[in-house]
């Protein structure tokens, strides 16, 4: 048995500088890993095809977990999709993650669905990394910097 997961969340940013956030590496760190975590992307090929690998690390017991997928679907500001794989074999199987990027009055609106998530992970644990992270990814895009 697994899980899914869904989120909505209206941005005050514009879609392409949301989409990337998604796969640029550098932002990805910044974002991505919830509170009390720092990340690492590993590899980055982001075209439909290729693929990422990136860990997390508990910055208060140093334990990390890795994961990887490869990129199903890539539409810059619209839609992306890529499978999501824990190297950990306690956490078998394997996720899909699909984000639509819809422009609206006031920034974009962000669907998230992450489903095949490993039934050893309680689903609202999984909504707290999530939302976790989506909180540091509005600061991340949501801030207007002065040319």
């Amino acid at each position: 048995m697994t899980h899914t997961v869904r989120f909505q969340r209206v941005l005050r940013a514009p879609a392409d500088r949301i989409f990337r956030a998604f796969i640029d590496p550098d932002a990805m760190v910044k974002w991505l890993p919830p509170h009390g975590f720092t990340g690492r992307v590993h590899e980055m090929d982001a075209r439909v095809g290729g693929g990422y690998r990136m860990s997390f690390t508990n910055l208060g017991n140093g334990q990390s977990h890795s994961f990887g997928g490869t990129f199903l679907e890539l539409v810059p500001g619209e839609r992306l999709s890529h499978t999501d794989t824990f190297d950990d074999p306690n956490l078998p199987g394997q996720m899909t993650t699909t984000v639509t990027f819809k422009p609206v009055l006031v920034g974009t609106e962000l669907n998230i669905e992450q489903s095949g998530i490993p039934e050893m992970i309680p689903p609202e644990m999984c909504c707290l990394g999530w939302q976790e992270s989506l909180n540091l990814l509005a600061l991340l895009v949501e801030a207007e910097i002065p040319a």
